[in-house]
């Protein structure tokens, strides 16, 4: 499993900034669907890279948990770094979703 740079989670909202920026200027009668379909594609990836690979934390941190409970290994160092790591992923992807929720509901409460 490839980590995931917040780095590159970042540029996934400036590319959202970007794709609002040109719905909103004339240039968007330019372009046709498939570039609409390319920047969701690419946010919906990263979506789901972030996703999986706050699965991976979390199953990480599981399982350092249960090497430590049956005494596999003396070491609280990895115990506790995996830990963290899976609380921070957690986190993130829960404030991801609750923006991605917020915007949602206020697209649908859109007037028309």
């Amino acid at each position: 499993m490839a980590s995931l740079d917040i780095a590159e989670l970042r540029n996934v909202t400036s590319d959202v900034i970007k794709s609002a920026e040109i719905k909103n200027s004339r240039v968007f009668n330019v372009l046709g669907p498939k570039e609409e379909e390319d920047s969701f594609s690419v946010i919906f990836d990263k979506a789901l890279e972030n996703i999986n690979t706050t699965n991976a934390y979390l199953s990480d941190a599981e399982n350092e948990e249960i090497k430590w409970a049956l005494g596999q290994t003396d070491n609280t160092h990895d115990l506790s770094i995996a830990l963290q790591k899976a609380q921070t992923a957690l986190q993130y992807t829960v404030a991801v979703r609750d923006r991605a929720l917020a915007a949602y509901r206020e697209i649908t409460q859109m007037q028309i």
